[in-house]
């Protein structure tokens, strides 16, 4: 299969008519439409102590951001805010762990998860996060022993989420921030 450079991606992308914009369908365009890792290159920033997030392409409909992992980093367990989310790994390989919700009150902060399905990423594979399943984490694996990087593609673009930690049962609401837009790192951003 041949692959497609960032920006035919994001082309391709803004084509999808608003009513064909759900799971399927853009689920279907990524798995035909590997990324050119070439392509990505400006986008990719590394730190050791955290990943990074590096805004690709945002307008009202979508964002898509590249993701880059250094060796054992993970997300917080988190939800995309209702939002659909769609995902593949061009460079590395990661896994993806889902879980539901047992008990939950939100006055109080307090959400018991199990895990349920995980998933592993890798080759240009896609996936989607499911609406009825949102809450998840991605996890690159010190067994893994290399960096990765993911492209995701969110609808809507949001820039808050739940965290949930498992250590305590609880979640809050985080404000998301970006790592660099359009291959520029953001103020006060150190790597």
């Amino acid at each position: 299969m041949s692959r497609v450079s960032i920006d035919n991606l994001v082309r391709g992308l803004r084509e999808i008519p608003d009513e064909r914009f759900i799971c399927e369908p853009v689920y279907d365009y990524l798995s035909e439409n590997p990324v050119d890792v070439d392509s990505i290159q400006k986008y990719l920033f590394w730190s050791p102590d955290f990943y990074t997030r590096n805004l690709v392409y945002r307008d009202e409909r979508f964002e898509l951001m590249a993701i880059c992992w250094d060796r054992g980093q993970v997300s917080r367990v988190h939800n995309h805010c209702e939002q659909r989310c769609w995902m593949t790994v061009p460079i590395g390989r990661l896994k993806g762990q889902n879980f539901a919700v047992e008990a939950m009150d939100e006055a109080k902060g307090y959400c018991r998860l199990r895990e349920t399905d995980s998933f592993e990423l890798a080759d240009c594979l896609a996936t989607k996060v499911e609406l009825e399943e949102p809450i998840h984490q991605i996890l690159n694996l010190p067994e893994y022993d290399d960096r990765a990087v993911s492209l995701h593609i969110y609808s809507k673009p949001y820039d808050h989420c739940l965290s949930y930690c498992r250590d305590t049962d609880t979640f809050k609401d985080v404000k998301l921030f970006y790592t660099s837009i359009d291959g520029e790192l953001c103020d006060g951003v150190r790597l």
